[in-house]
């Protein structure tokens, strides 16, 4: 059993950083890709960005594309998520998620989605 947690939220204003991090509870997943979602009020889990096992590959949101950056170690358990230039749609509970059904960024980006998430972080972006 694989467990996430989820650290680095926090207020911000219009233009600037946070970093987000995410540390998995078992080496298990130092062969899997690993990913981001998020969530604002009202509105359904949106895909973030993913990254693969090696921290070679990785794939973004178009809507973050730029502006944010996956990142972990080769075998690391740990994976982390820099944001910049942050915008108040940005604004939301940003989850980690893991276990998808081949273990490859190739699942993100097809749709879809691992069966272990995080509890989330808030990031909120003032205006």
């Amino acid at each position: 059993q694989v467990t996430l947690v989820e650290s680095g939220g926090g207020l911000v204003q219009t233009g600037g950083s946070l970093t987000l991090s995410c540390v998995a509870s078992s080496r298990t997943v130092t062969t899997w890709a690993m990913g981001w979602f998020r969530q604002a009020p009202g509105k359904e889990r949106e895909f973030v960005a993913a990254i693969d096992w090696s921290g070679g590959g990785k794939f973004y949101a178009d809507s973050v594309k730029g502006r944010f950056t996956i990142s972990r170690e080769r075998y690391g358990t740990t994976v982390k998520l820099e944001m910049t230039n942050l915008k108040p749609e940005d604004t939301a509970v940003y989850y980690c998620n893991t276990g998808t059904r081949s273990s490859r960024v190739q699942d993100y980006r097809l749709g879809g989605v691992g069966r272990t998430w995080g509890q989330g972080t808030q990031v909120t972006v003032s205006s």
